[in-house]
Order: structure tokens, then C-alpha cells, then sequence
């Protein structure tokens, strides 16, 4: 399941990233990819070690854990610390898929991959997130303060910046419902049972309903 999720960041705090990103110390991308994704990886990242890259984390981890929809699409067991990329003209990420397993002394488990979009699609050419999919190849470009999630088991790429520059936020997703395909019917039974409840309120209909997603969640769930 792909789900793209507006707004995710106010006005004010995709600011403060913008201007913290600006004064912030950029390394070469390569130092954070996998063995083979480093064959086509050409970006820059922001140093991670940094009190900006602190400081700018902070701002997205409150942002996710707020949203609603990311909480109820991901189910969230571990988000790994966000990285900060910066494309500019000629750059890009080739065709790559994502580590399973991420981390040094614990590791965590790849479920989920997200995109959060950092720069005003106005602002830049080209650059789209790439998503191999079983209709084919899907372009996302969206707008400064949006974001994109998608399971981590996906071929995808950033296409070349032909102008302008790309700032984004990356990082991956430890979910406590492993199966892809179990998150997504969780979700829609999840999305049901809201619509249900706001047109009916608390109907024998909505109680079954939410017996099904409870025991559903029950079974699946890994914590």
C-alpha cells in the first residue's frame, strides 16, 4: 500500500527546517548507503551528528507521531532516525531497494520506507521518487511538507535533478504489523469503522466491527 499524506509538517515547522537546512554541514550520500545502493547513490546528506540534524530531526519525529493517518497506515513500532538529503542539478539515487535490517547495535527491521518532501516541487526540476510497482514504474512529486509511505520490499530511485535543488527527509519504518498486506486491511477496516461511526454512531454493526479489528489486531500484531 502507497499512501501519500499532505500537510505533515505546518507552514512554521517546514520553515525552520528550510532555514536550518541551510546553514546545515552536508556530507557525501554515499557514507549512508548500502553496499550496492553506493554504486548510485550521488546526493549529499546532512551530517548526522550534527546539532542541526538534532534539532531538525525532533521537528519530524513530533510531526509523525501527531498524524493520524501515518499512525494508522504504518502502525509504528520503531521509525529509525530521519535522514536529510540534498539533490542538486545532475544527482540522483538509482534503482535500489532499501536494507531489511538497519542499525549497529540493535537492529531494526525494514517495513515501511517514507519520503517526506522538503522543497517546493516549483523550485526544482526532475527529481521525482520513482516506485517500481506492479503497474509499473508510479512518479511522485509532491508538495513541501508532504510525505509518501510505501513498503520497504519496493525497487525504487530518485530521478535526476536537471535544476534547482531537492530536499528531503528519509528514514524506515519498524511496524508492529509485519505483512504488508495485513497493515493495508487493518487500515481499511480502520477507515470503515471511523465512517461508520461518525454517519451512525455506536451501532451493533460498528461493535462488530470493531471485535473484527481488534482480534485482527490481536493476531497480527508483533510487540
Amino acid at each position: 500500500m502507497i499512501v501519500c499524506i499532505d500537510n505533515v509538517l505546518t507552514s512554521e515547522e517546514l520553515e525552520q527546517i528550510q532555514l536550518s537546512l541551510a546553514s546545515g554541514e552536508f556530507v557525501d550520500g554515499k557514507l549512508t548507503a548500502g553496499t550496492y545502493a553506493k554504486i548510485v547513490k550521488e546526493n549529499y546528506q546532512l551530517k548526522g551528528d550534527s546539532d542541526v540534524a538534532k534539532d531538525v530531526r525532533a521537528i519530524v519525529n513530533q510531526a509523525l507521531k501527531r498524524n493520524a493517518l501515518f499512525q494508522a497506515a504504518v502502525r509504528p513500532k520503531i521509525i529509525r532516525p530521519p535522514l536529510f538529503s540534498r539533490y542538486e542539478a545532475g544527482m540522483s539515487y538509482g534503482t535500489h531497494t532499501d536494507n531489511a535490517l538497519m542499525g549497529d547495535d540493535v537492529l531494526t527491521r525494514s517495513d515501511v520506507s517514507l519520503t517526506l518532501f522538503l522543497s517546493d516541487p516549483n523550485t526544482y526540476s526532475g527529481g521525482e521518487l520513482v516506485i517500481d510497482t506492479s503497474l509499473g514504474e508510479q512518479f511522485f512529486k509532491l508538495a513541501a511538507g508532504a510525505m509518501i509511505v510505501y513498503p520497504s520490499t519496493f525497487l525504487h530511485r530518485v530521478a535526476e535533478v536537471t535544476e534547482g535543488v531537492r530536499l528531503a527527509a528519509v528514514t524506515w519504518v519498524q511496524s508492529i504489523i509485519r505483512d504488508a498486506h495485513e497493515r493495508e486491511m487493518l487500515f481499511e477496516l480502520d477507515t470503515v469503522q471511523r465512517a461508520l461511526f461518525e454517519k451512525h454512531g455506536k451501532t451493533v454493526e460498528f461493535d462488530l466491527l470493531c471485535k473484527l479489528h481488534a482480534n485482527l489486531l490481536r493476531k497480527w500484531a508483533d510487540v
